[in-house]
Parts: C-alpha cells; structure tokens; sequence
C-alpha cells in the first residue's frame, strides 16, 4: 500500500467519522448476533479429515449409525468373589443388562456374545463391556450424548447388577468428568487474579478509561468480523471449530500492541505486518487438510479485519484518547522511552530458551491426553481405576473397528487381526447390530492407547495386515484418528511452514527490506515451533504426564505465536517502544488464563500454550530500540507506508 493510499483511507474515516464509527458499531453488534448464529456452520468433530481412517469412519457411521470416530463407552463390573464370570447365566446376565441399558439402536461387545475372554479382567472377577450408543456421533450434539448416556448406562446398570460392582467409563466420561468438576477456590481466585491484573496492566499502560477500552472494543471488533467472514466461508468448504479459540486470543493481543504503538508508526506497521501475515495464512488456507485450512483462514481474517480497523477505527479513537490523558505529566510511550531500555542480555537469553524450546518440539507426540491424566476423581475414573486394577489395559478405551466388506468373511478378519502384536482381543460379534446389509464390524481392542508409540504401532501393523487382497477391510474407529492426524496435517507440515515463510517474507519485503522481513519471519517461525516445544515441556515431560497433547492444539498455539511475532517483530522495526510487546503478551496470556484456568485437560493445553507463546517471544523480542527516526527502517520508496 502506497503513502498515497494510506492517507487517502485515513484522511476518509476522519473526514466520515460519524459513518466510519457507526459501521464499526454495526459490525461489533450485528455481526456478533450473526457470528454466534453461524457457529454451527462449523465443523465440530475436531478430526482429521481425508485419510483412510476417516473414510472409515464416515462409512461406518453411514451405515451403522454410531461409533466411528466416537470412542465408546466401557460398561465395568466386578462380582462377588467365587462367581463363575465365565458361566452362561452369568455373562449372558451381564450382556442382557448392558444391552437393555444401552438403549435402542445401540451396538454392544461383551464375552457373552463374542467369547473372547479379553474382555475378562485378570482378576477373575471383573468384566467389561464396550457400548456404542446410538445417537453418538463424532460433533459437539453426539459427544453431548454420548456423556448423557453414561449416566443411563450407569442408573441402568446397578438396578439391573444390584449385587455386582458396576461402573461406567470412557474417553467422553472421563472428560465430561473433568469438565463437571469446575474450578476448585484455588483456582477461581486464580482466576480473578488474572481478571484483576489484565486490568491493572492496561490501566497502567494507557493512563485513561478510553485507553483501556480502546484496545478491548479493538479486539472485539476484529475478533466479530473475522468470525462472521469464517463463517461465510464455511459455507463453501469444512472450516473446522477450533477457529472459535484462535480467533479471539490473536485479536486481543494484536489489538493491545498495536494501541501501543506510536501514532506516527502504528498505521504502517498494521499494513505491513497485516499483509505479510495474511499472505502466510492464506498459503495455509490452500493446503488440503482441513485443520490447516482452517487455521489460515482464521488467520487471514483476523488479519484482515484488524488491519482495516487500524486505518479507520484506530485514528477515531486515538485523538479522543489523547484528550483524556491530557492532564498526565507523560504519555505511556514518553515515560517509557524516557527510562533505561533493556539491554542485549535478556534478549539472548530468551532467544536461547526459544532455540532451545524448538528443539524439544522435535519430540511432541500429538493425540488425545492418556487416560490417567484426563481427571483425577470422578464416577468414570472409578471404572478406569477398577479396569486398570483388574489387569485390563487402557488400550480398551480407544477401541479399533473394522469395516468388513460384503462377501468377506469377519470372523477370518477378526482372527487375522487378534494375530497383529499389540492386539488384546479381535472379535467378530454376531448380533443383527453388527451387520448390515451384507457387511459386518469386527472390533478390534488393543493393549495401548493410540498416542502411545506402542499403540501406535499397533494401529500401523494393523492396517498393514488387514490391507490389500480380496478380503481388505477398513480401519477405523476412535483410536486412528491421532493417526490420521499425523499422518494427514502434521505430514504436510514439512512444506506448509516453508511455503507460509516464504509468502511472509515476500510480502514484508516489498514494503520494508529484505533484512527486516527476513529476521521478522525467522522469529515469527521460531516462536510458532517453540510454543509447541513449551507445550512438550511442560506436558509431556512435565507433572501432568499426558503423554501427548491433544493434536489441534499445537496447531492454534502455533499460528497464534507466529502471528503475534510477526506483528512484534515489524512494530519495533518500525520505531514501537519496547514495552508495546510485553504489555500485549501480559494481557493476553491474563486473558486466556482468567477464562481457561479449570481441571478440563485440553483447555488448560490450549489456555497455556496461548500463555506460554505470548511471553516467551515477548521475553525475546526485548532488545535495545535507538531513538526513533524517520529513516528506520527504509521503506522502498515506491511502497512507503504512512
């Protein structure tokens, strides 16, 4: 964007005020009654799309209806001691319970009706049953149901078994478990710590009400905007729901740094930045995964929503500001200015931890959270205690099923597949709910989580087993979908970063130098790994032990971090203060952890891994800022920016 047009769109939003403000006001309300009417345009499987475990799983849930991506739910019961589990009238007293709780349309595997004595516990006295009921499917609604179900299969259950010990968990209790709890005193005063202190630092930083309320009605107004074009755009094409946590986040903390921004700078810094971030996130937006659509799409209209609310909203509010911070002895850029700059040492010191954090993000391992780390107490953490105490791996909870074309024979794929190492038990139940039209579901438990490298394995040597040949048969089920992940959006990695990079850099190169660009990019990249490496750190190797992160995350945490760095990096190229990007860290990562803090696993992923992205580059991007002067940096003459 020339000098020319810059000033020609700023010169109009001052000239149309009152319009300008009034259409900003339009977007802010009635685009957010819009933007929360079209959330269910959103894809909200939070799957993988495309690969060979969920073409499975669609033709399963085609053609039995449930199941699929949907991990089941594992129906626990532990006799008196001396009760023959084994005996007719004792397993089939169990089955028919299971089957009478589960409800209509349900599928359920048991060792009544498959004899396989995997689903017997070690102990003699504990058994197991899996239960697919029949609303699940893999979105917010079947999930949803899925969990109200447990509840039914529970009540259903100890009516039926009042001398047994039953209990009921899985992958969704477990998580609904979790989430139920809510935050403990500790963690709601947390919480308002965070709320109080987000506050306090735009307060402090901004010296006046319009200060503080600037940034946040800057951030409202982008972050309704960008959902409202996310929206219009999944109407074309599968824009996943994760959007939903990225969009706000990045337009917060790009709104607060960019308020902080000096007037003379802050409006060719947004073009600047905002072109080369929307160039990266489009060349996202073109690969052929859906999470990484979504992301780049996401980002690309937080980019470009933000961009055009600094060239017009921006400098409606900036002359009200000054007016009311008039009777202060300094503004928040003088006073700091006027102070002692950070010297190099902290800079290299965060620069370090960031090199060093990226290398850790070599060894994240992406997939739903283990078991073990999803809650600590709870009705479904009973059953998951009772299995795993009874000698029943947790491999049981991610089950694998497999689709058996018509013609072919289940049982023969069932006994090929108990063979592939890792298997606890393959069987081919015989029940009318595992048959249809021909084609039938063998189930297929291993002894590891998927996320796991063992469970891992198994998944790969299975489908190797049971690939090619007359007799090839799908596999799907809950426990390929971290497969898929890998294999479909991390695989493609290796060339979307270099092709978003590349993009990035050609952008901010034509309105500022090559030696900006290239060192803006390069820390923006760097930032994005070592969010993922922090998230390593602090999960897999850290106290919580989850052993993987949940896949999506990572992904979120990433464009975040490269957009907010991006942003940093071509600011304080531009003149900003070095204070502008610690301020917008800080409120961002108070914001996220004001609302995220909680026993629910995958938010507390995503809630510090915003957190962590934020500070860490705001941590390295402190460096010594000389005075500021018309010639830093040097524009191409044909390309200034206002």
């Amino acid at each position: 964007m020339s000098t020319e047009q810059a000033v020609r769109i700023r010169d109009f939003a001052l000239r149309h005020r009152v319009a300008v403000g009034v259409v900003w006001l339009f977007v802010l309300l009635l685009g957010g009654a819009v933007a929360a009417a079209g959330l269910g345009r959103l894809d909200q499987s939070f799957t993988a799309s495309g690969g060979p475990g969920h073409r499975a799983n669609q033709a399963i849930q085609e053609r039995y209806g449930n199941g699929a991506a949907v991990a089941p739910l594992v129906a626990v019961a532990t006799w008196p001691a001396a009760t023959a589990v084994r005996a007719p009238d004792t397993a089939g007293r169990f089955a028919d319970a299971v089957r009478r709780a589960a409800g209509p349309g349900a599928r359920t595997a048991s060792y009544a009706g498959t004899g396989d004595e995997g689903f017997l516990g070690a102990d003699g006295r504990t058994v197991y049953a899996l239960v697919y009921p029949g609303a699940g499917k893999p979105d917010l609604a079947g999930l949803t149901a899925v969990e109200e179900a447990a509840g039914t299969l529970r009540a259903g259950l100890r009516s039926a078994l009042p001398e047994a010990r039953v209990e009921v968990t899985g992958v969704l209790p477990l998580q609904h478990d979790s989430a139920v709890a809510g935050p403990g005193a500790a963690a709601l005063a947390v919480k308002a710590a965070c709320a109080l202190g987000l506050l306090v630092l735009l307060v402090l930083a901004f010296r006046s009400p319009l200060g503080v309320l600037a940034p946040l009605l800057l951030a409202g107004v982008t972050s309704v905007g960008a959902l409202v074009l996310v929206e219009a755009v999944a109407g074309f094409t599968e824009i996943s729901f994760i959007v939903v946590y990225l969009v706000p986040v990045t337009a917060l903390v790009l709104a607060v740094h960019r308020w902080a921004q000096p007037p003379e700078s802050a409006a060719r810094s947004a073009v600047a930045a905002g072109a080369a971030g929307a160039a990266a996130c489009a060349v996202l937006a073109l690969f052929p995964a859906a999470f990484l659509r979504s992301v780049g799409v996401a980002g690309l209209a937080v980019w470009a929503v933000g961009t055009a609310a600094a060239l017009t909203l921006e400098p409606l509010l900036r002359p009200v500001a000054a007016r009311s911070t008039r009777s202060t002895r300094t503004t928040p850029t003088t006073r700091v200015r006027a102070g002692r700059r950070p010297g190099p040492l902290p800079a290299a010191v965060g620069l370090t931890l960031l090199v060093l954090l990226a290398g850790a993000a070599t060894q994240l391992r992406v997939g739903n959270p283990e078991a073990h780390a999803l809650v600590a107490s709870g009705p479904a953490r009973d059953g998951l205690d009772r299995l795993t105490a009874a000698g029943v791996p947790s491999g049981v909870l991610n089950p694998l099923e497999v689709l058996v074309p018509t013609g072919a024979d289940a049982a023969a794929v069932a006994a090929r597949a108990a063979r592939v190492p890792g298997v606890l038990l393959a069987a081919a139940p015989a029940a009318a709910e595992w048959r249809r039209g021909g084609s039938a579901v063998v189930v297929v438990v291993p002894e590891e989580e998927p996320m796991t490298a063992a469970g891992a394995a198994t998944v790969t040597a299975l489908r190797s087993a049971l690939s090619g040949g007359t007799s090839a048969a799908p596999v799907g089920g809950s426990g390929v979908v971290d497969r898929d992940l890998v294999d479909g959006v991390y695989g493609l990695l290796p060339h979307a970063i270099p092709a978003a990079a590349l993009a990035a850099f050609l952008a901010l190169a034509a309105l500022t130098t090559a030696g900006t660009a290239a060192r803006a990019v390069l820390r923006a990249l760097l930032a994005a790994v070592a969010g993922a490496g922090a998230l390593t750190v602090l999960w897999q190797w850290g106290p919580p032990g989850t052993g993987a992160v949940t896949g999506w995350v990572p992904l979120v945490v990433g464009v975040f971090a490269f957009c907010v760095s991006l942003d940093r990096s071509v600011a304080s190229a531009a003149g900003g203060p070095s204070w502008a990007g610690p301020v917008a860290a800080g409120a961002g990562a108070l914001a996220v952890l004001a609302v995220g803090i909680g026993p629910q696993v995958e938010l507390a992923l995503l809630v510090s891994g915003f957190a962590m992205a934020a500070l860490l580059d705001a941590s390295a991007g402190r460096h010594r800022t000389p005075p500021v002067s018309p010639a830093r940096p040097t524009y191409r003459s044909s390309f200034q920016l206002v």
